[in-house]
């Protein structure tokens, strides 16, 4: 199999130009797929996911980034979304906006080159991934975009120029998704090895064919 999704038979998303986009706020851009999911191919969305990545110290650094600066595009971020589709054990696909890899790419090719290994970085700087059913996500996240503004109220980055997404509930519940102490906010977190071992089901290629 191709480590190139591009090729695949059904893309969510079969084209990156046509999907909301704004720099710097991975959060919204990731809540903008599901929604789109939602409308446009609503039988898959239990099998889609908004994935945070981050930790206790909010430093975690990845590879393959549009905003890394070395020749392996290595950026540390606070936090990170992207989004996955699941539709088969042996076919998860990760759609993220701000890689340098195919929009989409499979997900061990992904993990391998944005996360490569905890041997690869300092135990503290460790990643762990909350991972979010799509419907969960568009329910339940909402920002009023205060981490994106400085002391004065200015914005460190442009917002998007649609509304803040909100709930009824919350005007702003961003922390409890970056959050990645268990139990605590929507979702499974996980540690890279379970991500791994949870999403990744290598085909079985001890079984004969008829």
């Amino acid at each position: 199999m191709s480590t190139n999704a591009n090729d695949a038979n059904f893309i969510i998303f079969p084209n990156i130009a046509e999907c909301s986009y704004v720099s710097c706020y991975c959060e919204e851009n990731v809540w903008k797929l599901c929604e789109l999911v939602k409308k446009t191919h609503p039988r898959e969305l239990s099998k889609c996911y908004a994935v945070f990545v981050s930790n206790d110290r909010r430093t975690v650094p990845l590879w393959r980034q549009k905003a890394g600066r070395d020749d392996e595009k290595l950026v540390i971020w606070d936090y990170h979304v992207f989004f996955m589709h699941n539709p088969s054990p042996h076919r998860c696909l990760v759609f993220d906006l701000d890689t340098t890899l195919p929009f989409p790419t499979y997900f061990h090719k992904y993990v391998t080159e944005t996360f490569r290994s905890d041997h690869a970085v300092p135990p503290e700087h460790r990643r762990y991934f909350r991972v979010i059913p799509a419907e969960t996500y568009l329910e339940e996240f909402s920002s009023d975009r205060r981490h994106m503004r400085r002391p004065d109220g200015s914005w460190i980055k442009p917002p998007p120029s649609y509304a803040p997404i909100q709930t009824s509930a919350s005007s702003h519940s961003l922390d409890d998704f970056i959050c990645m102490k268990p139990g605590k906010g929507p979702g499974v977190v996980y540690d890279l090895l379970h991500f791994v071992q949870t999403f990744f089901k290598p085909p079985d290629r001890t079984k004969t064919q008829n």
